[in-house]
This record gives C-alpha cells, structure tokens and sequence, in this order.
C-alpha cells in the first residue's frame, strides 16, 4: 500500500480526504486480490468435491475478523457485519460455478 500521512499530520480537510481516497483504492484492490483467492478455492472445491458453504470456515474466518478489529480498537460488530456481507457474496459466487443454486 502507498504511504499514507499518519491521520494527525493531517493539516486540512482536503488531506485528510485524499488520505482516504488513497486508502479507499488501496483496499478495493485488496479485496480485488481477496476474489482471486475465492476462484482459487472454487476451482480446489471442484477438484475435491467440497460444497461452496463450509459453515464451520465462515464462522472461522468471521471471529478471525472480528478478533482482528479487537486488536486494533476497531467495533468488532461493524467488522462482522462486514465480513458476513464479504463470506456471503464470496460463497454465492462459488455457489454460482459450482452449480449448487
């Protein structure tokens, strides 16, 4: 990710919005990143026979968010909320080539 100025060297409305520009782009290409695992796990699914919803892996990867968001003074309950709307369209996008809709 590009350096960002640290929020209280911020000296004027406009930086403090194109810091957050700059990490708004930084993080959709990380969840741009993130979907390239999710057809990797498509294609390993298929390979294996496994269904596109492992209901103890989006627990796993919701309370790793969550326990993540804690250790940064983040509301844990945004970040599940989050996440669970981030697992549910990575599963409906299996769903959709794996061909359990």
């Amino acid at each position: 990710m590009t350096k960002l100025t640290p929020p209280q060297d911020c000296s004027s409305m406009e930086e403090v919005r194109a810091q957050i520009d700059r990490m708004d782009r930084a993080l959709v290409r990380m969840l741009a990143a993130r979907a390239g695992y999710i057809d990797r796990a498509i294609a390993l699914k298929q390979l294996n026979g496994w269904p596109a919803r492992i209901p103890e892996r989006v627990e796993e990867v919701v309370m790793n968010a969550r326990a993540a968001a804690e250790g940064e003074g983040l509301d844990p309950d945004l970040i599940e909320s989050l996440w669970r709307q981030l697992v549910e369209w990575s599963i409906a996008r299996e769903a959709r080539v794996i061909r359990e809709e």
